[in-house]
């Protein structure tokens, strides 16, 4: 019986495997690795769960350019292909096997690598994150993906990618906005910093229209959200003010009680005689934020 062989791991395996592809940018590197071997591109095929599908045609010919002065620096990393003997399949590289082939070359410098499905779409996912032209919700979709897909956590991602936790939390929470927010994203008529302002507020899209309206700060974009925040609060009125004044003394104390314990501002809406109400909660930093997700998911 086949010794079964260990699944790697993000924390050690994968990280190892991106250092060795050493991705770098483009076609430069400052220490290329030596192929396993040189394969006829026609003998080879892209990944079809790979998931990037777009490929900058003004940059491939860039890189095309570069190969026809001085080839492929780093080699593509392949496995066997499953599906079709004597074949190899990218499990990284798909960019430089395309405009190798627009440079004209015959065949490719190439490691050599066993991996199993779930192991390839792992690695594709990574070396996307990697790239340098990701616009903030590709990347935010890439650290989803391998959270959901292979249940990696932040602190795991950001030891492997070389991120701090806490940009690997603010860049995937960017996916919880509204699509047309995401489309500014993607448009780059705003900026990651931008759009983390927008996470919690109450009209992500309306805000949206007027920062790039007036052409606003990120600064300035977090006055505008703070200012809608403290509206919700007040209830854009004396009144509610008034009713909020009017508590009694059991759910004051209670207010003063979970506020104490989360550190946070803690606002309970009860009214007497019924049974339903809301608590809401207010953060000063997104690191609170970060803190007030993480005890709400101690359960999970």
């Amino acid at each position: 019986m086949a010794e079964k062989k260990p699944k790697r791991g993000l924390g050690r395996g994968l990280s190892a495997l991106m250092a060795d592809v050493n991705e770098g940018h483009g076609n430069d590197a400052a220490d290329p690795k030596h192929p396993d071997q040189v394969i006829p591109i026609e003998m080879i095929s892209p990944n079809p769960d790979q998931p990037r599908r777009s490929f900058d045609p003004e940059a491939l010919e860039d890189l095309a350019a570069s190969i026809r002065e001085k080839g492929i620096i780093q080699p593509l990393i392949v496995r066997p292909n499953p599906r079709t003997e004597g074949q190899f399949e990218i499990v990284a590289g798909e960019r430089r096997w395309r405009a190798a082939q627009m440079a004209k070359l015959h065949a490719v410098p190439a490691l050599v690598r066993e991996f199993d499905d779930t192991e390839v779409l792992e690695v594709a996912i990574i070396e996307n994150v990697q790239r340098a032209d990701l616009n903030p919700v590709e990347e935010a979709a890439g650290y989803s993906q391998l959270m959901e897909k292979f249940g990696h956590t932040q602190e795991r991602l950001a030891t492997a990618l070389g991120k701090s936790r806490s940009h690997i939390a603010n860049s995937v929470r960017l996916l919880t906005l509204p699509e047309e927010v995401q489309s500014y994203l993607r448009d780059g008529k705003l900026s990651a910093g931008h759009a983390r302002t927008l996470v919690t507020a109450e009209d992500p899209v309306a805000l949206a229209k007027q920062i790039i309206k007036k052409g606003l700060s990120v600064r300035e974009a977090e006055k505008l959200a703070k200012a809608e925040q403290e509206n919700i609060f007040s209830g854009g009125s004396k009144p509610k003010a008034k009713a909020t004044s009017e508590k009694d003394a059991d759910t004051k104390a209670l207010e003063g009680d979970l506020s104490a314990g989360l550190g946070m501002k803690v606002l309970i809406d009860h009214k007497p005689g019924k049974e339903n109400g809301q608590i809401v909660i207010a953060y000063d930093t997104l690191e609170q934020l970060d803190d007030l997700c993480r005890i709400l998911s101690v359960s999970n």
